[in-house]
């Protein structure tokens, strides 16, 4: 099986890599493919389009691929919370038949001043975070909640749920496409 994920940032694509290897015998190659949603996704509708279009559009320009992946955080809005947002990943994975699955994985807070200046300013979660924090490329290692829960999850742990919760339906596909 050949499986492209529709970006170039590493630590999703090792996160595809271990998901799929608990059930498949597959390759993994990235390729750079457009989200169609700003970026920084908010809201579930942007993040999730955003996911799909990834997925789709992998799929599209390796048309030699079986799957195609997408995978994209954003800031969903969510009641009761300190900020009134969490940073939640979602993951579609898009096959020749053009059917897609969906996943999503645990969802996180940031400080409300984050939240506030991403939404306010418009301005990547990524960039703020270097700002805090002094370190770049944190989105290329451990991530945000690797920077945040001191070291207990990093991006590829918590990306490679939502891959593995958008695999679901097709390791059960009997009961889901029946």
């Amino acid at each position: 099986m050949l499986a492209v994920v529709g970006t170039c940032n590493p630590v999703k694509v090792k996160a595809v890599e271990n998901a799929l290897s608990r059930f498949f015998q597959a390759s993994v190659v990235m390729v750079e493919a457009e989200s169609g949603v700003p970026p920084q996704p908010i809201g579930f509708e942007q993040t999730v389009a955003g996911a799909v279009s990834r997925a789709k559009g992998a799929l599209r320009l390796r048309c030699d691929a079986d799957l195609g992946v997408g995978i994209e955080a954003g800031l969903v809005p969510v009641p009761g919370t300190i900020s009134g947002y969490m940073d939640q990943q979602f993951a579609a994975i898009a096959d020749t038949s053009g059917r897609v699955t969906l996943g999503g994985g645990p969802a996180f807070e940031y400080p409300k001043t984050m939240v506030d200046r991403i939404t306010r300013e418009g301005i990547e979660v990524g960039s703020v975070m270097e700002e805090l924090t002094g370190v770049s490329g944190l989105g290329r290692r451990e991530g945000a909640v690797g920077y945040f829960s001191k070291g207990a999850m990093d991006r590829t742990a918590l990306t490679e749920l939502a891959v593995l919760m958008a695999l679901i339906p097709r390791i059960n596909s009997g009961f889901y496409f029946g």
